[in-house]
């Protein structure tokens, strides 16, 4: 489900009817109406997850987060380094809107970073890589994007949900996000504070060797063309997706189980009121966009909008993940390196 720019997902633990299910992520501020609505929709009415798991905390993956949890009353999973921003110990490092070159990069500097409070709704992933409530997936270490993503892997039929450690349109464009155009690309680039770790990060999604790639940003992709991209990304990250310069380039904040820790210098003030000024004039052009397509197709009446750019977009099947991929008849056995912190790393 697609909620403006990002997507959540609703994922079946179970076969059958009554069989639990589990929401990944929970979208935008003022959405969860909605994601309450399509999950009634699909799992009957007065449905419910059996928790709620994150692939990380930034605002456009919990902004319906602490009030879906309470209304159903079940847990949230986080990987522990990202428990820090979820409990209002720390904000996020500052995004970086001289990155990426597009309008969602130069209206970055208005983007939330600072942390929610759960308290004690949210607690650490099982530091066996398992996923409460869905028996057939494994949970991945994934940084890099923030210091505590993880994505999701059922090896059954090798599918991923990657969170933002990957996406599936370039993700600093608002051109992309209206057309939704599938392209493998590397995480946000604005919100991105250590580039050595996402560059390993998709170097390991990419050894996962997955069938279909679900991730926050994008349509599904699977076939020969996602394979070929997300090899030829974990091949080529540094010329693919780390920006030529920016605040996280060379210098990453440093992070650690308390938050963030030290971050480099910012870019120049001069830099930042440029970008401010084209960060302004794209929330100018989406507004006129909005207003030509409801004139458009209401002939000047309040209609609901019917763009790409229209508050819950479907992808239909291509959201049951399950309808992707064939179950390979031999499989790798990747051994991941656990450490003795709670966590499931790539070696």
């Amino acid at each position: 489900m697609k909620i403006v720019f990002v997507n959540v997902f609703f994922v079946n633990g179970s076969e059958g009817p009554g069989g639990n299910w589990v929401l990944v992520d929970a979208g935008l501020y003022g959405s969860a109406h909605r994601i309450k609505k399509v999950a009634e929709e699909r799992f009957g009415r007065g449905a419910r997850p059996s928790a709620i798991i994150l692939t990380h905390g930034h605002f456009d993956h919990v902004g319906a987060l602490k009030e879906l949890a309470m209304e159903w009353n079940v847990p949230i999973y986080a990987h522990h380094l990202e428990i820090p921003y979820l409990t209002g110990l720390s904000s996020y490092p500052p995004p970086d809107p001289s990155v990426g070159g597009g309008g969602m990069a130069f209206m970055s500097f208005m983007y939330p970073k600072k942390p929610i409070e759960l308290g004690g709704m949210v607690q650490p992933l099982p530091a066996d890589g398992s996923v409460p409530g869905l028996p057939e997936w494994s949970w991945y270490h994934t940084p890099g994007h923030t210091a505590g993503h993880v994505s999701f892997f059922r090896e059954r039929d090798r599918t991923l949900i990657a969170g933002d450690a990957i996406t599936t349109r370039k993700p600093e464009s608002v051109l992309a996000v209206i057309t939704d155009e599938p392209e493998v690309c590397g995480p946000p680039s604005y919100f991105t504070p250590d580039w050595t770790a996402a560059k390993i990060s998709v170097q390991n999604i990419a050894s996962l060797r997955p069938n279909v790639i679900a991730t926050g940003h994008g349509i599904p992709m699977h076939g020969e063309r996602m394979i070929d991209e997300l090899n030829e990304l974990a091949r080529m990250f540094d010329e693919i997706a780390v920006p030529a310069h920016g605040r996280y380039v060379g210098h990453p904040a440093i992070m650690d189980e308390q938050g963030v820790v030290s971050l480099p210098e910012p870019v120049s003030s001069t830099t930042n009121k440029v970008l401010i000024t084209a960060g302004l004039v794209t929330v100018a052009g989406l507004a006129a966009y909005a207003i030509s397509k409801r004139k458009h197709n209401g002939n000047g009446q309040h209609s609901k909008l019917n763009s790409p750019l229209d508050t819950h977009i479907y992808y239909g099947e291509e959201m049951n993940l399950s309808v992707y991929g064939e179950i390979p008849d031999s499989r790798e056995v990747h051994n991941f390196h656990q450490d003795n912190r709670p966590t499931n790393d790539f070696p």
